[in-house]
Parts: C-alpha cells; structure tokens; sequence
C-alpha cells in the first residue's frame, strides 16, 4: 500500500483512446511502475486518471510521458495569453519555465515578436495560479486572448477521428464484399489485399497501437482480441494472395477472408463511436455544473465598476450583481434583498428572499433587484468548485459491486484468447470438412465476440449518471462504495434539533386572559424582550413582528437569571417568566397553570406574562417541525426503513416532536458525544444504519453510521463530514437520495446480469457448440443468415454483436437520466 508524503500533490487528468477496463488498467499499471507516483486509479467510464506524486521526484512531463507510452494520450485545453513586461530572450525563457513549473501544464511556448504565450494545459488547472506564476517571475499575464482548444474539443475531436475512420473502414469494406461476389478477375485478389489494408493499418491502427502498449506491460486487453482475430483473417489472406501453393500443396483449398477482417474493423469502430457519445452523455450533469460558473464579475473598486475575470476576483472585493445575473462567487450580501434562484445548490426552483448579511453561493441566479455583495470563497474555495470536486471525485469511485466485474475482466482476456486456441484446435483436428475454415472462423469469432467492455461499463456508467442526477438535486453523495451501502440501509436515525426541527425556538401558542387580548399579550411581551439575546426571547419578538405590531418602548429592564425579566412598559409593571418566578412574586395565575400544564404536556416551553401583579396571559414555544418533515417520514418508512430520532432533550419534549413527525422509536437525553453510541447499539441489533445530522456537531455519529448523512444549507455545509450531503437543507433528499440509490443499484445488476450473460451464451456460440444441434439436420431457414448452414457465427456478426452489448449497457445506464425526485408538500 502506497503513502503519501507532506510533498505530495494531486491530479486528475482526462485519459484519452482507452475502449476497456483492460486498458485502464494498462494505465493505471504504467502509472503505479512510474518512480514519484504514489497512488494512481484510472477510471475507464469517466476516462479519468487521479494520480498522487511527489513532485520533487516528478514532473508533469514525466507523468504524461508514462500515459503515452502505454498506448493512451491525455486532453488538453490549448490558449494564447498576451504577456507584457519581456524584452529579451532571457525573458522568453523565464516566462515559459514560470509557466511549466505550475502543476497541470503540458507545454508551454512564448513568442517575443508577439508577446504572447501558448499553453497547453490539462482540465482542472487554474488559470490564477498561471497569472501568479508568471507575475513572481516579474511579468504580467493578461485575459486569455484565445482558445485555441479545450478538453470538450479534444474529446470531440477524438470521437470525430473514430467516426470518420469508421466511414472509410465501412465504404471499404462495402466494396471489397461486393467483389468477394463478383466474377473472378485477372488481379482481384491483389485488388481485394490493397483495399483491405488501410482498413487493417490506418482504421485499425488504434488496435495494435494499443495491444502493443498492453503488450509492454505484460498484459492483454479488447485491442488485443480485435488485433489478433483481424490480424490472423488479414495475414492468412495475404499469404493465400502471394503464396497459393502452399495451400495446394497441402491439399487446402485457398479462401480469402478480408471483407471479414475488414468489416469487422468497421462494426467495431461504428461501436466505440456511438458508445463514447453515450458515455459523454454519462457525464453531463457535472458538464453542466461547470457550466453555471460566470466568466466575468463587475467588481466595485474605488468607487468604480470594472469587469474582471471571475479568477481575478480576490477575498474582500464587493460586487455587484445585476437582475439576470449569476452570482460570480460565494459571499455576504451587503447592500440590496434580492431574489435568488438556488436550485443549481438546492434543487429547489423557487426563488429565495436575501436580505443583508445573508449568505450567496456563487453560480446562483439573481432573479430580481441588484445587490451588493463582499467575496468570502473563490476558485477552488467556492460552493460550485467544491460540489464539482466531490462529484468528480466519486464518479471515479469504485463499488465494491464492481470489484467481481474488475476480477474477472483481469482474467477475461487470456481466458478468452485460451478459449480461441482450443476452439481451433478442436475443429482442425476433429472437424468436418474443410476442417481448416471452420476452424479458423470459429477462432477469430470466438477472439471478436468475447466483450469484456460490457463489464468493465455496468457498474462506473450507472454510477456516473447516478451521483450527478444526484448533485442535480442537491445531493452530493461522495462515492460509489457510499451509494451501494444507502441502498441497503434499514434505519434511519435522524437527529432531532436543525435536522427534523427548524432548530430555533418558535411561538406556537398565545393564551390571553381577559381584558387583554394575545396581541397585547404577544406585543407587551416583545417589548420586554426587546433587546433580549436569550433563543427565546429573541423568537418572542420576531413573533411580533411578523404580526407588524407596534413594540412600546420598556425602561428599568432587570433580567433574573434563571426565572425571566422584569421592565415597565406604559407605565406597567410587566414580569415575563417561568411559573415559580410567577408564584415567587404572588402573581394571581387567574386559571392558567391547568392551561400551561397542557403546553408543557406536548413538550413546548411556557412563559408567563404578569401585569401589575396579575397574570395576562402565557405563550407557549417551541423547535418546531420541518415544513415537510412528517410526509418525509412517510415516505422513508414506506419504503420499508424504520425511522428513529435521537436527541438530548427529556423524553416528554422528544416524545411530542416524534409524534407529530410519526416516529416511533425514540432515543432521548442523549448527550451529543454518546450519539455514536447509540448507532452502534443499533448496528449491534444487526441493523444497516444510516445517521441523519448537521455534520458539524454530529460528525462522531455519522461516522459510526454505515452511512452518514450531513444536512445544512449555506456555502458552510460541511460537505466532507458525511457519505452523503444534503445541501439544500430539505429534508425530501433523505427519501431521494434512498430511491436514487436503489434505482442506480437497480440499473447496475442489470448490467452486470446482461454483461454475464452475453459472454456465457454467445462465447459457446462462436465457438461452434450449435454445430452439435443443427451439424447433421443443418441450421432452420431462419437462422442460416446468422449461423450459416451448420450453425457456425459469422465472425462479421460477431463483431456486430459485440459492439452492441457495450451500447446496450451504456444506455441501460442513461436512463437514470429520467430519474425524477418525490415532491414533498409542505
């Protein structure tokens, strides 16, 4: 097991030309045999490598080097930044090592005449740090002036280079067999050899370049089935084109079988074209949040409005956000009550009300009235960039689920070339006449059928699209090991303050004694409270003010620690307690205790109003309930998991919140540090738990839990405490994310039961096993189009076949893409 020192840094760079796990495996081992590189996992689906290195061993160069030199290349994005300041070619020299020694940068060149720089750089790579790096070697970098090409370009140029090799490959091999039919003719064979070798060695060329890069590391891959099973079609042919006599002399009679070797290239090209625009499909959602970023922010300095890029934008700038735009970064409002639209965070698609001193998340939607706000995260920092990050970094996760499928492509490939010898053996020896074509098809059959993509797609394609529809609604779920354990959990634990209640203590009940009614009760009370910090008084007064009364002016406030305040208001003497302070002062309670009792009964807090020595009246408080807490609880529990509550309140307060949510198992005067303790008293009652809580105060629990689970909202969410975040703060991801989870296991059984099943019955099959069926009655007239005469495959169909089990699987997994969240009311 590799450990990473202090020094080490990490990447994650696009990896371009892999077309199996096999291959990403031949990366990820040429990466692991690369000195200064400590831990290195390639993901085959999102075709992304993350590397940890130590940079003081290795350099990016090298890095890349070790990726193209086992067959594969990497995507780049490819600017022009003007440059000013040089004036030498010293200073050239200078700019361009500034520019190579930043982490992610694959070449960079200078021109002096122009004073501009060409960088390639990989996705990911900051160009701050680029402007920084040139600026310390004392020049200055301005706005990248042109993209010369980005990594969407790359990927799409790469797609676009398969499809038109495809094109070729298929109008050739057209061709070579409409004149396989065609009458012979003087130098047709010659004819037939010249047109199928740019199929072999320019279409195909992928093919070898990556068997051979395999090869190097003593292993084998897809690109070595195809290039063998080709290989031998195209080289027998040739042999039978340029030397005919020594299948005579053997008695053989000569075939030739390049349309074979060459349709065979085409079908499998047009596959790897239609399965890599379905598996960019895969990565969409992360595409498009990375696409909310703004380029640009209007920046107010020294009292002037500048629009800079949004990298520019530093820690403390104010600035300004007009109606239409997106927020620029996270930061505080402080100027201006916009409308904000946060459902790229939240999922939620109303609008939120800001106010002053309210939080903003950077790439949110300001709907109505400009504001003015100070930058508290940028880059890498802001809510945006982390979300990116987390999804990223658990599309390229693995799933334990995935581990057989990853077991058995490391030995699916030699097996299946195994296979293919014995199956030629077998039928040269011990077949029909002429044993050896039967042979020979059958071989290159069995080395072309054999998919072990299908395998290697099932489990990373279902979960890409899984943990972006995710991060779509709000729920960051931060790997795939994570997502398999949620969709097995029977228990949900939820914490009770901030999780299923408000967390703040609200008036929920005003009991007036005559003559007073409870807005005076409720107004009187506020002004006591005025200026009051305590939880409860500050709710008594925000009550108030919801209901726009007008709160009097109180003087001669005393608070008494423990009991309440005393002021006078309007020339009233006002006490506002609890009842022994009530009774201590001999205040008549005109009734209302029987009343308060009540109160305390449904687990709220009572505070008594006395008014020159007599009681007016009582209001109750309480931490209530999430607006759609109860039809959550409904919801999880119809879905056959047990909801409980922990909490450190008394269990008469705990037991009011659990019934009105619809809990039954409650877990009460529970001490925050001994949370992680009832967890694991469930987990001993052999239960698969998952612990809902705010991250922060609960991070123990839930990382006790099988799987935790933070909630909070704001750009201060503790997104890495939890396997899974909630962003938004609703409570309705809980029972998404659970739906989620099992219709993405749901889509990953099902493509690893089709991967498993294509191989186990259509293996035999090329092999020839139908012969024993259909050898002496022959194949039914259906199916000779398929089977030929005597129930062989065709290796053309063969070829058909495999390319279609890779997109089968890849689209099984793009429906999750109409995966559709639960709406909770209110």
């Amino acid at each position: 097991m590799s450990t990473k020192t202090k020094k080490s840094q990490k990447i994650r760079i696009h990896v371009t030309g892999m077309t199996c796990t096999t291959c990403a495996a031949t990366v990820e081992k040429a990466l692991a045999e690369t000195k200064g590189v400590e831990q290195a996992s390639v993901n085959f689906a999102s075709e992304k490598a993350s590397i940890d290195y130590d940079p003081e061993k290795i350099d990016f160069s090298e890095i890349k080097e070790a990726i193209s030199g086992s067959g594969y290349g990497i995507a780049t994005q490819k600017s022009i930044f003007p440059v000013s300041g040089m004036t030498c070619a010293s200073c050239v020299a200078r700019v361009e090592e500034a520019l190579r020694s930043v982490t992610g940068v694959v070449s960079a060149s200078v021109n002096l005449a122009s004073e501009k720089a060409t960088v390639e750089y990989i996705e990911g790579t900051e160009v701050a740090d680029l402007r920084r790096a040139v600026k310390d070697a004392g020049y200055e970098m301005g706005e990248e002036t042109e993209t010369l090409e980005d990594v969407t370009t790359a990927s799409e140029r790469e797609i676009k280079n398969v499809r038109n090799r495809f094109i070729v490959a298929v109008v050739l091999a057209a061709v070579i067999m409409a004149l396989m039919w065609a009458p012979v003719f003087t130098g047709k064979s010659y004819l037939l050899w010249a047109l199928a070798t740019p199929v072999q060695f320019w279409a195909g060329w992928r093919f070898y370049r990556g068997a051979w890069g395999a090869l190097k590391h003593r292993t084998a891959d897809m690109n070595t089935l195809i290039a063998v099973g080709t290989s031998a079609a195209y080289f027998y042919s040739m042999v039978a084109v340029l030397a005919p006599g020594l299948f005579r002399a053997g008695g053989l009679e000569v075939h030739l079988y390049f349309e074979t070797s060459a349709m065979i290239i085409a079908l499998i090209l047009l596959g790897r074209f239609l399965e890599s625009r379905a598996r960019g499909q895969t990565s969409a959602a992360i595409k498009r949040l990375i696409g909310l970023q703004p380029k640009t922010a209007l920046v107010i300095r020294d009292g002037e409005e500048i629009e800079i890029h949004v990298e520019d934008v530093q820690v403390g700038d104010l600035i300004l956000v007009r109606p239409g735009e997106r927020v620029p970064v996270d930061g505080i409002i402080r100027q201006g009550s916009p409308s904000i639209d946060e459902s790229m965070v939240t999922g939620e698609s109303l609008p939120v009300e800001k106010k002053e001193g309210d939080e903003v998340v950077g790439a949110t939607i300001n709907k109505t009235g400009s504001f003015q706000f100070e930058a508290t995260r940028i880059g890498k920092d802001t809510t945006l960039a982390r979300i990116v990050r987390l999804v990223e970094e658990a599309q390229g996760s693995k799933a334990p689920i995935q581990r057989l499928a990853d077991v058995i492509a490391g030995y699916f490939v030699p097996v299946v070339i195994g296979i293919a010898v014995i199956t030629f053996i077998i039928w040269y020896f011990a077949g029909p006449a002429p044993s050896l074509t039967f042979a020979f098809l059958n071989f290159i059959a069995v080395l072309i059928i054999a998919c072990p993509c299908a395998l290697g797609l099932a489990t990373p394609t279902a979960i890409m699209v899984g943990t972006g529809k995710g991060a779509e609604q709000g729920i960051l779920i931060r790997s795939a090991e994570a997502l398999e354990r949620f969709y097995k959990i029977d228990t949900l634990l939820m914490d009770k303050t901030g999780t299923l209640t408000e967390g703040k203590p609200e008036v929920t009940d005003i009991i007036a004694v005559s003559p007073y009614s409870q807005e005076e009760v409720l107004g009187m009370a506020a002004a006591v409270e005025h200026d009051s910090e305590h939880p409860l008084g500050e709710a008594v007064v925000r009550a108030a003010r919801e209901k726009k009364l007008k709160i009097a002016e109180a003087s001669g406030f005393q608070a008494i620690p423990g009991h309440g305040a005393e002021a006078r208001v309007n020339k009233k003497k006002l006490l506002l307690g609890n009842l022994k302070l009530m009774k201590d002062r001999g205040i008549s309670l005109n009734g209302l205790e029987e009343k308060a009792e009540d109160l305390l009964k449904n687990g709220k807090t009572v505070m008594f109003l006395g008014v020159d020595g007599k009681a007016a009246g009582v209001i109750g408080l309480a931490d209530t309930l999430k607006p759609n807490a109860k039809a959550v609880v409904a919801e999880v529990r119809r879905m056959g998991v047990e909801v409980a509550m922990v909490t450190g309140d008394n269990r008469r307060t705990a037991g009011a919140i659990a019934h009105e949510a619809g809990i039954v198992r409650i877990l009460a005067e529970v001490l925050p540090e001994n949370k992680s303790a009832e967890v694991k008293k469930l987990q001993d009652e052999g239960r698969i738990v998952a612990m809902v809580g705010d991250g922060i105060n609960d991070a123990p629990a839930l990382a006790q839990a099988d799987v935790g689970i933070a909630i909070g909202t704001g750009t201060d969410v503790a997104m890495e405490t939890g396997d899974i975040t909630l962003i938004g703060g609703d409570l309705g991801g809980i029972a998404t994310a659970i739906s989620l989870s099992r219709r993405t296991m749901r889509t990953i059984k099902q493509n690893l039961f089709w991967a498993f099943a294509y191989n186990t019955l259509l293996i035999p099959v090329a092999a020839g096993v139908l012969y024993l069926a259909f050898g002496s009655t022959g194949v039914p007239s259906g199916l000779t189009f398929i089977l030929g005469n005597y129930g062989f495959l065709n290796p053309i169909l063969a070829a058909a076949a495999m390319a279609a089990s890779s997109i089968t699987v890849v689209s099984n997994s793009l429906r999750l893409r109409s995966f559709k969240p639960q709406k909770f009311a209110d």
